[in-house]
């Protein structure tokens, strides 16, 4: 892109203030998230009778397209710009959670859907993660400036309404992640060691009451810790994908574990990669995200603003633990979660959201120029 450093447009000044490796890299996932979409989906359409094979493909375009258009215009924002459509974005998606558990549509059990005409089924909670990871990072960031607790303990009803909606759903693992994102905030923001054990533990605790509440979360724990406790069939069966794979692929529409998996378009995407692309390129991809985890937080070393600080931790806490989750999952390192690899997975509120989250980190962690550009 032939940008002049003498442009002093909006989109001169963004260009060369945006980090543009993080960029570059988020757009490489993207690109990953098509040819995985046109490797893995026609399969599953099929498999379910769809009315066309190229069904998902067609959605993902378009859900990826849009993803990348709001990504690069809400890198554009200021600090100032990040919040108030933070907080926008925070009010209508819990309202919509709210909504979930009146109207919602139930699938496996859980109400965490809305049908919506024309945009189908969304998952509002999704846009939940990066609005109050902004939003919470404000509100910890006035209390530790003011030295006042009321934005602190603002920022902590939030989370506990927000906590009450997950489990009314219930969605276990989305509670957990917004937690994590939560906790890491605090820690960033110079929590006391003491406070840190004692939040450690009510964590701990939560996760142990998860699983005395939830019978779906024993059943991941036990299959998990003992394959012969229950239907293992999907973990299995990605694995022998990796392992079929090997370390080239067995080439590009030529794997079998797409036309087993019900999810192998979404939550097991990752070992459609790991057959047909093999070894390197589930390297490449893991390095894609380690990248973008690393250069962000190195882009925060000498950042003077609190704010940038820990709302730059949380999105990319949020963004680094999904894609763990995922990985960790297909590989069978931890106990199954259906989460999807960001702009990878099929998906479009994951995707959206995603989009909206690195659009506002890209936005916080652009170079300012000048005090006046990106005031707060």
């Amino acid at each position: 892109m032939a940008v002049s450093r003498a442009d002093t447009s909006h989109l001169g000044r963004w260009w060369w203030t945006v980090d543009r490796w993080t960029l570059a890299a988020l757009l490489t996932l993207v690109g990953f998230g098509y040819v995985m979409m046109l490797a893995a989906s026609p399969a599953v359409a099929e498999r379910i009778g769809a009315s066309s094979r190229n069904m998902f493909f067609i959605r993902q375009i378009a859900y990826l397209g849009l993803a990348t258009l709001t990504m690069v215009v809400a890198s554009m924002l200021s600090a100032r710009q990040v919040r108030m459509l933070a907080w926008l974005g925070l009010a209508g998606a819990t309202a919509m959670v709210a909504a979930t558990l009146v109207v919602g549509a139930e699938i496996k059990g859980a109400r965490r859907w809305l049908s919506v005409p024309g945009l189908g089924s969304v998952q509002p909670s999704e846009f939940l993660k990066p609005c109050f990871a902004v939003i919470a990072a404000w509100l910890i960031a006035q209390g530790k400036v003011t030295g006042r607790w009321l934005p602190t303990l603002a920022a902590i009803g939030i989370f506990l309404v927000i906590a009450a909606l997950m489990k009314g759903q219930p969605d276990f693992g989305m509670l957990m992640v917004i937690t994590a994102v939560f906790f890491a905030q605090f820690f960033v923001a110079g929590l006391n060691l003491f406070l840190v054990g004692v939040v450690g533990a009510l964590g701990l605790g939560a996760a142990v009451l998860g699983y005395l509440m939830f019978p779906h979360v024993q059943s991941r724990v036990h299959r998990f810790l003992d394959p012969n406790a229950g239907d293992n069939f999907q973990v299995t069966v990605a694995l022998e994908a990796f392992g079929h794979g090997g370390l080239l692929g067995v080439g590009p529409g030529e794997g079998r574990v797409k036309t087993i998996l019900p999810d192998a378009h979404a939550d097991f995407v990752f070992a459609v990669a790991g057959e047909e692309f093999g070894l390197v390129m589930c390297l490449v991809i893991l390095a894609l995200f380690a990248f973008i985890v690393v250069r962000g937080l190195l882009r925060l070393v000498g950042e003077t603003d609190l704010f940038v600080v820990l709302a730059s931790a949380g999105l990319l806490t949020q963004f680094g633990l999904q894609a763990f989750v995922n990985m960790g999952s297909s590989l069978h390192l931890i106990p199954t979660k259906g989460m999807t690899l960001p702009f990878v997975s099929y998906g479009g509120s994951s995707v959206l959201a995603i989009a909206l989250g690195m659009g506002f980190l890209l936005a916080l962690t652009r170079r300012r120029l000048s005090r006046a550009e990106g005031e707060r």
